[in-house]
C-alpha cells in the first residue's frame, strides 16, 4: 500500500515537477544546448540552489523520472506476487515503461536526446545504473538461487530490451520477442547452477556404501 505524502513532501514534489516542466519546455523550444541552468531556474521561478537541490545536473532535468523508473524495475522483483516467476514480472514492467516512452508526446524528447552527445552519454550511464540496481534486487531474492553473473546478465538483458524495443517499429511486439529469449537464457542458467552443486548419482551410491560398512 502506498503511504500518502506529507505536506512537506508534497511541496517538494510539486517544486521538482515545476522545475522539470520548465526545463523541458525551454529545451524543446530553444534547443538543449541553448538553454542554461539559470534560464531554467528563472523560468521555474526558483533559485539556482533550489534547482540543484532537486537535480544534480542539467542532463538530469531531461530524465526527471529516472529514480521512479529505477524503483519500478526493482519493485518488479521485490513486489511481485508470491510464486510469480521473475521473467514475466520483468516483462510486464518493461512493457509498461516502453508504452510510456513511445507515446506520441515523448517523440520530441527522444529526438532531442538522440541529437545530444551529453544526453546520450547520460542515458547510457543511467541504464547501467538501473541494470546494477535490478541485478542487486534479483541476487537478494532467496527464491532466485542464481550466481551473481547470471543475475547481472539477466538484468542487463532486461534493460537492453527496453532500449531495443523503444526503437522498433512495433515496440510491444519487440518486448515479447526479446523476453522469449531472456526467459530461455534464464532457464538455461538454472540447471547449470544446480548441476555444479549436485552430487553425481554414482558418487552418492559409493558414499552410502562406504558409510554403511
Amino acid at each position: 500500500m502506498t503511504v500518502p505524502l506529507g505536506r512537506r513532501e508534497r511541496k517538494k514534489a510539486a517544486t521538482r515537477q515545476k522545475i522539470a516542466d520548465a526545463a523541458l519546455r525551454l529545451f524543446l523550444e530553444r534547443g538543449y544546448d541553448a538553454v542554461g541552468i539559470r534560464d531554467v531556474a528563472a523560468e521555474a521561478d526558483v533559485a539556482v540552489t533550489t534547482l540543484f537541490s532537486h537535480f544534480a545536473s542539467k542532463e538530469a532535468l531531461v530524465f526527471e523520472q529516472d529514480e521512479d523508473f529505477e524503483q519500478r524495475l526493482t519493485r518488479a522483483v521485490t513486489g511481485r506476487a508470491p510464486h510469480e516467476s521473475l521473467i514475466p514480472a520483468l516483462r510486464r514492467e518493461i512493457q509498461a515503461l516502453v508504452r510510456h516512452c513511445t507515446a506520441d508526446s515523448a517523440a520530441p524528447i527522444w529526438r532531442m536526446i538522440d541529437g545530444s552527445p551529453a544526453l546520450r552519454e547520460y542515458e547510457e550511464s543511467m541504464r547501467l545504473r538501473h541494470a546494477e540496481s535490478l541485478a542487486t534486487a534479483i541476487a537478494a531474492d532467496p527464491d532466485l538461487p542464481q550466481s551473481t553473473t547470471a543475475c547481472r546478465t539477466i538484468a542487463r538483458f532486461a534493460i537492453d530490451a527496453y532500449s531495443l524495443a523503444r526503437e522498433a517499429a512495433d515496440p510491444e511486439a519487440a518486448v515479447d520477442e526479446i523476453f522469449l529469449m531472456i526467459e530461455a537464457a534464464w532457464e538455461v542458467a538454472r540447471p547449470s547452477r544446480h548441476a555444479r552443486e549436485a552430487v553425481p548419482p554414482g558418487r552418492a551410491e559409493a558414499g552410502r556404501a562406504v558409510t554403511s560398512r
